[in-house]
């Protein structure tokens, strides 16, 4: 089947985008810093084995549910880099340990005492990170003293093993100067090193410290903090991220991945509208770009439907005719697809199921 041929709305990957983006990260950091490569963008086993085969040493997620998919799709070595909180969860977590390396992020006593009974029912083992407060204001134990008791809860724990540190600045991915993104991963960096230092003074061995994104993975290559990097978008690229000023150190990615949409009315001659709107596209990070049509703006959606305004000197899409849109932000996009219409050279090569979408929990 041919591109034009595909019913629409529909996730596009475009592979040999999509395989120099994974090429082009494994190329930047050879021998530097281990890649944990984050699933909760892509969701699917498929590329996670594509990312491992390229130098990855297993995969992130954000949620037990997500996890659970990694592993049934055969992905032996998951980071569960966010809390799990709740019996209900923590059961099913450690169920998870019992059939692949995994590991899972902590910042509180509570949880620490409530993830080590979990593992001793399910006689399971399972890696502990602390993950630290470095700017994110979200989770996160404080660096320093509140970190080392931690650590030491943690180091108490028969069933858990103290693994290293969780470091990852969230927001510093989309500040657009490189030279700000750059700042404030060097002043995360400071609180990796103090604590770092403390627990191992303290007789706390830390073996890992581990975090970073597509954004500013490459200052914290260059820094030394980190010993393993957590990109995700960087397979996909969105609308987001390229309005991100890029420099070296950091590499610039292509745009792989697109919604599919047809022109499904022309109400004038400066609009047409589309059949993939909210609940095809993202729009939390802004509106989708119009891929190669220039003089034509997605400027607003609604549930079904997506307004294309056109410029005085764009050329007009026909009725019917279909346009490739770049999503807003790539992760909740994925997440409201069944699968990835894996496209070479405008030919539909493969379908890959997007395994843990709806994944929440």
């Amino acid at each position: 089947m041919r591109l034009e041929e595909v019913d629409t709305p529909a996730l596009i990957l475009d592979l040999d985008a999509f395989e120099a983006n994974v090429r082009r990260l494994a190329d930047a950091v050879p021998g530097r810093v281990r890649v944990r490569a984050h699933a909760k963008t892509h969701k699917c086993p498929e590329i996670g084995k594509r990312q491992i085969a390229a130098g990855a040493v297993g995969l992130c997620c954000q949620k037990v549910s997500e996890a659970e998919a990694m592993v049934e799709g055969g992905i032996k070595d998951v980071l569960v880099s966010n809390e799990v909180v709740g019996a209900a969860k923590l059961e099913r977590l450690a169920a998870l340990a019992r059939r692949a390396k995994l590991g899972v992020c902590v910042d509180n006593a509570d949880n620490v005492r409530d993830l080590e009974a979990a593992m001793q029912r399910a006689g399971a083992r399972i890696d502990v990170y602390i993950e630290l407060e470095v700017g994110m204001r979200r989770c996160g134990v404080a660096p320093g003293e509140p970190a080392l008791a931690l650590a030491r809860a943690i180091a108490a724990s028969p069933s858990l093993r103290f693994t290293g540190l969780h470091a990852y600045h969230g927001r510093a991915q989309h500040i657009r100067s490189v030279e700000e993104r750059r700042k404030v991963i060097s002043n995360a960096a400071a609180h990796v090193r103090s604590t770092r230092a403390l627990l191992e003074g303290a007789g706390i061995a830390c073996p890992l410290v581990t975090g970073a994104g597509s954004g500013t993975f490459m200052f914290e290559v260059e820094l030394g903090a980190w010993d393993e990097i957590q990109p995700g978008s960087y397979i996909f690229m969105d609308s987001d991220y390229a309005r991100n000023e890029w420099a070296p150190p950091m590499p610039r990615f292509e745009h792989s991945l697109f919604v599919l949409a047809t022109v499904m009315s022309r109400p004038n001659p400066a609009l047409a509208v589309v059949d993939a709107g909210l609940k095809a596209s993202s729009v939390d990070s802004g509106m989708p770009g119009v891929w190669q049509r220039p003089g034509l703006a997605y400027t607003h959606a609604s549930d079904e439907h997506g307004w294309v305004e056109i410029g005085q000197d764009a050329a007009s899409p026909a009725l019917g005719e279909k346009l490739l849109l770049v999503p807003g932000h790539c992760d909740p996009t994925v997440n409201m697809h069944d699968w990835y219409v894996c496209v070479r050279k405008g030919v539909v090569e493969a379908l890959w199921p997007i395994t843990a979408r709806g994944a929440l929990y």
